[in-house]
C-alpha cells in the first residue's frame, strides 16, 4: 500500500525505488478512479506527477504478451521519450513491453517493436502512419490516454486523434490530461468519453516561493541584459525561452561567444540532437537550456531555479506553462521576463490573467556586449558557432538603461491605446 492506495507489490516497490515519499494531489485523486475503470479528465500543470497518476494503474491492468492494450498519445517527440522512460521505470519489477513511436527517426525499428508491444506511447502523426501502413493494430486497446491534450490540439493534431480513436474499440477506458480545457478538448470529451470524472488540482508550483519580475529594456540591449543576469544571478538550472527556432540558435551561439555554455532545443533539430541536449541538461553537464515552447512542452525537468522569458509568450496560458517548471516541492524559483518594444502586446495578453503578479525591476548598470544577429552562421562541432557579421551593440561601454531617451511607462502605453480600454492597460496593482 502506498499512502493509502493499494498497488500491486511489484509496482509499489518501483514507487519506493524511485524515491516517491508521498502521492501528489493528481495521483491521490486519479489512481483510485482509474483502478475502478472510470474515464477521467485530469486538469493539471506540468510537474504535477500525472504520468505516475495514469502510469501505475495502467500497468496493473495490462497483461504482458496479450497484444497492444494501451495507447498513450502525446504532442511532441520529447514528451514521447519522457513518458516512455517513466513507464519503463514504473514497470522495472513487472515484465512489460513499452514502445515509443514518433517521427523524425527510422520507422523500421518501430515496426519491429510494435509486433510485441503491450503499451505504446506515440505522437499522433507517426501513429496514424503506422495504422495506415498496417503495422499497428488497435483492436485490443482497452485504455486510451490523451496526454497534454490542449497542446496536442493547438498543434493541429485533433483530426489525427479522431482518426486514431475511430480504430479503437468503443468499449475502452479513456483518460485525458490537459492543463486547460479548451473548446477542442471539450469536443473530444463530449464525443469520445463516457461519464468522465473530472479532477482539477492546484498548480504544483509553490507561489509563495516563486518570484516573478520583468525588466523594461531597449531591444538592442536585451542580450547584454541577459548576459548580466546569467553572470550575476548564478542560476542553478535555467531555461531561457525564445519565440522562434532561429532565435534559439542565434541566442545560444551568442551566449557561447560570451563564455556561457548552453544547450538548445527546438523542433528543427534532429531527434538525436534534441535527446542529447535533454540528457545533458538532466545530467547537469550544462546549466542553461535555450528552448522554444513547442520543444519544451511537457518536459519535466527538476530543480530549475530560473525561467527567463527572452521573448514574452503570446498568452497567459503559455506563460503559466513556462513558469510551471520552477518553484516546485519546496524549492525557490524566479521568473524574469525581458520586455522590449515588440513585447508589449504579448505582455498585455499575459496580464489578462489577473491572478499573475509580476513586479517591475529597476534596470541595473551593466556592460554592453556584442550581439551577432546573423541567421546564416553555422554551429561548430560542439553545437556552437560564430560568424563575424550581423548587427551588434558596441562593446566595452557601461550604460545605465534607466537613462534611455524614452523609457517605457505603463501610463504612456495606456494613453496611446485610448482611455477606458482595459486591454490597452497594465494594471498597477500587479506591480508590487
Amino acid at each position: 500500500m502506498v499512502s493509502g492506495i493499494h498497488l500491486q507489490p511489484e509496482l509499489a516497490k518501483a514507487f519506493e525505488d524511485m524515491g516517491f515519499l508521498e502521492l501528489t494531489d493528481i495521483q491521490e485523486k486519479a489512481i483510485p478512479l482509474i483502478q475502478q475503470g472510470r474515464d477521467v479528465i485530469g486538469q493539471s500543470q506540468t510537474g504535477s506527477g500525472k504520468t505516475a497518476a495514469f502510469g501505475f494503474p495502467i500497468l496493473e491492468k495490462v497483461i504482458h504478451t496479450h497484444g497492444l492494450q494501451t495507447l498513450i498519445l502525446v504532442p511532441t517527440r520529447e514528451l514521447c521519450e519522457q513518458v516512455t522512460t517513466e513507464m519503463r521505470k514504473f514497470s522495472k519489477h513487472k515484465r512489460m513491453s513499452i514502445t515509443a513511436v514518433y517521427g523524425g527517426v527510422s520507422i523500421n525499428p518501430q515496426i519491429h517493436d510494435l509486433r510485441h508491444a503491450d503499451i505504446v506511447v506515440a505522437t499522433p502523426g507517426r501513429m496514424l502512419d503506422h495504422i495506415q501502413r498496417g503495422t499497428a493494430h488497435l483492436t485490443k486497446v482497452k485504455i486510451l490516454v490523451l496526454d497534454e491534450a490542449d497542446k496536442m490540439f493547438e498543434m493541429g493534431f485533433i483530426d489525427d486523434v479522431k482518426k486514431i480513436i475511430s480504430q479503437i474499440p468503443k468499449e475502452r477506458q479513456t483518460l485525458l490530461f490537459s492543463a486547460t480545457i479548451s473548446h477542442q478538448v471539450q469536443e473530444i470529451v463530449k464525443h469520445y468519453m463516457r461519464n468522465p470524472e473530472k479532477i482539477k488540482v492546484q498548480s504544483y508550483v509553490e507561489e509563495s516561493k516563486l518570484a516573478q519580475h520583468f525588466y523594461s529594456v531597449n531591444s538592442r540591449d536585451k542580450f547584454s541584459l541577459l548576459v548580466h543576469i546569467l553572470r550575476h544571478e548564478s542560476p542553478g538550472l535555467a531555461i531561457i525561452f525564445c519565440a522562434t527556432r532561429n532565435r534559439v540558435d542565434v541566442l545560444s551561439k551568442n551566449l557561447y561567444k560570451q563564455g556561457i555554455n548552453s544547450l538548445r532545443i527546438h523542433g528543427g533539430l534532429t531527434q538525436s540532437r534534441r535527446k542529447q541536449a535533454i540528457e545533458m541538461f538532466h545530467g547537469n553537464k550544462a546549466n542553461i537550456l535555450v528552448a522554444s515552447d513547442v520543444a519544451a512542452r511537457g518536459l519535466d525537468i527538476k530543480n530549475v531555479s530560473h525561467i527567463i522569458n527572452y521573448d514574452i509568450p503570446k498568452t497567459s496560458k503559455e506563460y503559466i506553462h513556462r513558469i510551471g517548471r520552477t518553484a516546485r516541492a519546496g524549492t525557490e524559483g524566479k521568473v524574469i521576463s525581458l520586455l522590449s518594444e515588440q513585447d508589449h502586446d504579448n505582455f498585455r495578453n499575459v496580464l489578462e490573467d489577473r491572478s499573475l503578479v509580476i513586479g517591475q525591476l529597476k534596470l541595473p548598470e551593466f556592460q554592453r556586449v556584442p550581439f551577432f544577429a546573423s541567421q546564416r552562421s553555422h554551429f561548430g562541432p560542439r553545437g556552437h558557432g560564430y560568424q563575424r557579421h550581423g548587427s551588434y551593440s558596441r562593446e566595452g561601454r557601461s550604460h545605465r538603461f534607466g537613462e534611455q531617451k524614452r523609457p517605457y511607462h505603463p501610463r504612456e502605453e495606456r494613453a496611446s491605446h485610448g482611455s477606458g480600454e482595459r486591454r490597452g492597460s497594465y494594471h498597477s496593482r500587479r506591480f508590487r
